[in-house]
């Protein structure tokens, strides 16, 4: 069958099929797989005519309904030679291409394409040409070190490239059998110039010899690191042959020999030693330079370093450890007190003690990180501290399988390691900040490392041999104890540290945090001298807290300042008062609420407990003309509005005791508020102080101004304990209130207040709201309610007319 263009006649509509992930190009022969409706419908009538077709490539082959815009215009319109219809429904064609061609117009895109097509010929060119012939030479030479360097190409390409002289036809032939993405192959295909088309395959052709020669040369080079190694391998085993020949030992022999001895030295158990010895031998089997022989020589070097039977001797003079513990850290009678009696105890009896494990739980900054290092100095024991907060991973505990690479020991093991002795003090650092996520739960792996009954056989991952905890000294660290969970909290003892008092404060900072400073930032003691008024100013106008931190950062910023003038030639003392401190610092950051100046109707003062220590708080009542019911304002949480609602409760339930005007409910409405209205306030230890705010402005009775108050309440009015009693009475002292109204179960709480503080403060104890109204009320004021409000014969009250 001839295909010459004269012979065939092109019509000007053209069934056109879509082909994926190829360019059909003119002259060339290839079998193509029909499936989608559309495009079998579209061979159908190219059958049914003249057998003509347009093929045009998809931009997206995983497109499977393309439209017009996703085909490419510039194709191939090509001949049907044999269609075959397959079982599975598909077609299979045989076509040639004839003829490049350009879509100019969609004819009809459903049920099949029908296109418009002009057809495109190659300019001609004019007799030999030097340029060109250059080229032609250097594209066949390029396509034969193609196939030279494996590059699977049709046998008889060669063979077809020495009788085409065209270089149109000759781009276009080797286009089609590089096997080209369809971009790089569609751009030659719309490449019209025949001499620019030769250059474009010239340069593909360049840039796939490059990568094919690249690819050798990796291949090169890997077979040549292959055969050094094993040519190593074979000069290293010769070489230790003829070492044993003479009487000579290698290095590897020495290697193993001195891993023996130090596993048989360093005290191991007998289990732990026969495992070591094992991999010992293991790894005196190996080749040197094996990835599994480095693995088990680190795993020996974790076992023979680990403390197995080193520790240090315990210093049982208490008199000393006591002295050691008072001067690193003021008061904190509790925690020191509890490690003498360990010291005591260990004296008594020194053998199968197990250590202690301790959780000093409390707000930031009261030291009890440090408490840590000052206790294993003073039980002259080695210190680590393990900082625990953020850890997610449970091999971070317990350590990672051996199996993995790059696997470690876990944090335990890496302390232990470290202090080289089986008994030190070892701090866990934020233990209520343990995360949680997929790769497992760290504080679950921390019920062993703290349990005394099992720690004596912890097993890390990495060492996988039992190691004895039992004798280290865990002191964990703690903000909020609800934060760790329960099974964990229950294996340690809790010893809560609260916030200082600002004379401890002023005590502390006197023997330790102004040295610290003055030593830090280059000044002497002759340059500045802080006076208490300075310090309680600069502890209660620029700080808010219980702990220590920000105040050292203040006394800090006014040594820095104090150090700023000495070097601008300044020599002399700065004395640090309270008007001092705000020059140096600018105005005060934090300003306390005044105490009530007179006694009021419906604004009551209680006390609150905070991270940062004790706090006075009011609360206010307001009435107006409504329907009875009560709004609640300042960022009240639940617990406190359920303890308004009761307080509510009771005044209602109670009103002709209390002598309340029974109308008063159906015809006011109440406003309860607690300034500072942008902090969060919850708990049930504000209920007494609603209560007796509620009932003061029902009842139009002032509350006394030098009272304050907290308990919780229940419906039937009685007072319960709650806690922070320490830091709530030492907040109302401080501002000059020292009649406290609180809890009778709260009288055992009252011992923790220091003495000195106590003996201001007057502690009035009640059981139910009868007897907190019967303190806080103004009782002159409460009898001329009394006058103008009186029960009738019925029960109900009555109004005098003559209260007006």
């Amino acid at each position: 069958m001839n295909f010459d263009d004269k012979v065939i006649e092109i019509p000007k509509h053209l069934p056109m099929l879509p082909v994926r992930d190829i360019v059909v190009f003119p002259y060339m022969i290839l079998p193509l797989y029909v499936g989608r409706e559309s495009s079998i419908r579209a061979v159908e009538e190219a059958l049914a005519k003249n057998r003509l077709i347009f093929l045009a490539s998809q931009k997206e082959i995983t497109e499977e309904n393309p439209a017009e815009n996703t085909i490419f215009r510039t194709g191939t319109i090509a001949m049907i030679m044999r269609m075959r219809k397959l079982s599975d429904g598909r077609v299979k064609i045989l076509i040639q291409g004839i003829s490049k061609g350009r879509i100019t117009q969609y004819v009809k895109s459903k049920p099949s394409f029908e296109v418009e097509v002009e057809k495109i010929d190659d300019p001609a060119t004019t007799g030999p040409n030097i340029e060109f012939e250059a080229m032609i030479r250097n594209a066949k030479e390029q396509l034969e070190k193609i196939i030279a360097l494996g590059r699977m190409l049709s046998p008889d390409i060669l063979l077809v490239l020495d009788d085409v002289t065209d270089p149109g036809r000759l781009a276009d032939l080797i286009a089609s059998n590089l096997g080209l993405k369809v971009a790089d192959a569609q751009r030659v295909l719309e490449t019209q110039v025949p001499k620019d088309r030769l250059k474009l395959v010239n340069e593909i052709l360049a840039n796939e010899l490059e990568v094919l020669q690249m690819q050798a040369r990796i291949r090169n080079t890997a077979k040549d690191e292959m055969s050094k190694s094993q040519r190593e391998y074979f000069l290293r085993e010769q070489m230790r042959a003829i070492k044993n020949e003479l009487g000579d030992s290698d290095s590897k022999t020495e290697e193993i020999d001195e891993l023996r001895e130090r596993i048989m030295n360093c005290g191991m158990t007998q289990e732990v030693q026969t495992e070591a010895l094992k991999q010992l031998n293991r790894l005196e089997r190996m080749h040197p330079d094996a990835s599994e022989a480095s693995m088990v020589r680190t795993y020996l070097d974790w076992m023979v370093e680990m403390p197995w039977a080193r520790s240090t001797e315990d210093n049982l003079d208490i008199t000393r450890a006591q002295k050691i513990l008072d001067e690193d850290h003021y008061d904190l009678h509790k925690v020191k007190d509890r490690i003498l009696e360990f010291l005591a105890v260990r004296k008594l009896k020194n053998k199968d003690l197990k250590g202690p494990i301790l959780c000093f739980a409390g707000p930031p900054g009261v030291g009890k990180t440090s408490l840590g290092k000052s206790i294993a100095r003073s039980m002259g024991r080695e210190y680590f501290r393990l900082s625990l907060g953020g850890v997610k991973d449970e091999a971070e505990i317990r350590g990672h399988r051996r199996t993995y690479v790059g696997a470690m020991p876990g944090k335990i093991v890496h302390a232990l390691k470290h202090v080289k002795t089986n008994n030190p003090v070892i701090v866990l650092d934020e233990v209520d900040k343990l995360g949680s996520d997929f790769r497992g739960d760290p504080s679950a792996a921390m019920l062993e490392v703290l349990d005394p009954e099992q720690n004596s056989t912890f097993r890390d991952n990495y060492l996988n041999v039992d190691f004895d905890l039992s004798n280290v000294l865990f002191i964990a660290t703690a903000n909020v104890l609800e934060n760790i969970p329960p099974a964990l909290r229950d294996r340690m003892e809790i010893i809560n540290i609260s916030g200082y008092t600002e004379n401890d404060k002023v005590l502390i900072a006197r023997k330790h945090l102004i040295e610290r400073q003055i030593e830090q930032n280059g000044i002497n003691k002759d340059s500045i001298e802080f006076l208490d008024e300075g310090i309680k100013f600069l502890i209660s106008h620029y700080t808010r807290e219980a702990g220590l931190r920000n105040l050292e950062r203040e006394i800090g910023s006014v040594c820095r300042k104090i150090a700023k003038q000495v070097v601008l030639g300044s020599n002399q003392k700065v004395v640090i008062d309270a008007e001092r401190v705000s020059d140096l610092l600018g105005p005060p950051r934090f300003l306390r609420d005044e105490k009530l100046k007179e006694n009021q109707v419906g604004i009551c003062t209680g006390l609150a407990w905070t991270q940062a220590g004790g706090e006075i708080l009011y609360v206010e009542a307001l009435k107006f003309k409504g329907k009875g019911s009560m709004m609640l304002t300042g960022q009240l949480g639940d617990v406190m509005k359920e303890s308004a609602a009761a307080a509510m409760s009771y005044a209602k339930s109670h009103y002709a005791e209390l002598g309340i005007d029974e109308t008063w409910f159906e015809n006011n409405e109440v406003h309860v508020h607690l300034p500072a209205g942008a902090i969060p306030k919850d708990g049930p230890s504000a209920g007494v102080t609603i209560a007796t705010c509620l009932t003061s402005l029902m009842t139009d009775t002032p509350i006394r101004k030098d009272i304050a108050m907290t308990g919780e309440i229940t419906l039937s009015g009685r007072v319960l304990p709650v806690g922070g009693i320490r830091e709530k009475a030492l907040a109302a002292l401080s501002h000059g209130i020292t009649k406290i109204i609180m809890p009778l179960a709260n009288k055992k709480d009252v011992s923790d207040i220091p003495s000195e503080f106590k003996e201001k403060m007057n502690f009035i104890f009640v059981e139910n709201l009868d007897e907190v109204f019967a303190l806080a009320f103004d009782k002159k004021a409460r009898k001329k309610t009394k006058d103008v409000v009186k029960p009738n014969k019925k029960g109900k009250m009555d109004s005098n007319p003559s209260a007006a």
